[in-house]
């Protein structure tokens, strides 16, 4: 069993179920999936760097993303339909933990000047943020990257309310900025 997912069921549930006071144990919040995505421009038109770009992301993640292709064009991006317009990957379950323990714990500490992620929900508790370059991994060998790249970063939870999910992530160790 990964740490995270240990800790979640033994301190989180109890710590959530406390402030919250849920009727049932099935409504303590919880973490249903983590998708990264990746955009990219014309470059990426090529093979081989799109190719290399979707291993890095392959080994960030711990499984294989998919390329998504453009469905319509857009004359005004130079797009036509079925061009490669990015990359994702769903992460699900123990894989899902393993990320956000990694993303947490060794990838977060690793950016310069780093003072906390923003407290920005989406309203119904699920958490989005974005990185300009992909270095701050572990994973990346700074030797074999084409280009500096960045890629967004959702959590997605069962919660109801944004203050059900910030106070989830804070409970499994997500940095967030204090309040002056």
């Amino acid at each position: 069993m990964q740490r995270l997912k240990q800790i979640y069921q033994e301190n989180v549930i109890p710590k959530l179920n406390n402030r919250f006071n849920y009727s049932h144990s099935q409504k303590v919040p919880k973490l249903l999936k983590i998708v990264i995505n990746r955009g990219f421009s014309e470059s990426f038109q090529n093979a081989k760097i799109l190719e290399s770009s979707l291993n890095e992301l392959t080994n960030i993640a711990g499984q294989k993303g998919i390329v998504t292709n453009a469905k319509r064009a857009v004359a005004s991006f130079k797009i036509r339909e079925g061009v490669p317009v990015g990359m994702k990957v769903t992460l699900r379950g123990e894989k899902m933990y393993s990320f956000l323990d990694r993303f947490i714990n060794l990838a977060l500490p690793r950016v310069r000047d780093f003072q906390g992620l923003d407290k920005t929900f989406d309203g119904s508790g699920n958490y989005s943020t974005g990185f300009s370059e992909q270095f701050l991994f572990p994973e990346v060998d700074f030797d074999k990257v084409n280009q500096a790249q960045g890629m967004d970063i959702t959590i997605v939870t069962s919660c109801s309310t944004d203050k059900e999910g910030l106070a989830l992530l804070e409970e499994l160790g997500m940095p967030f900025k204090k309040k002056k």
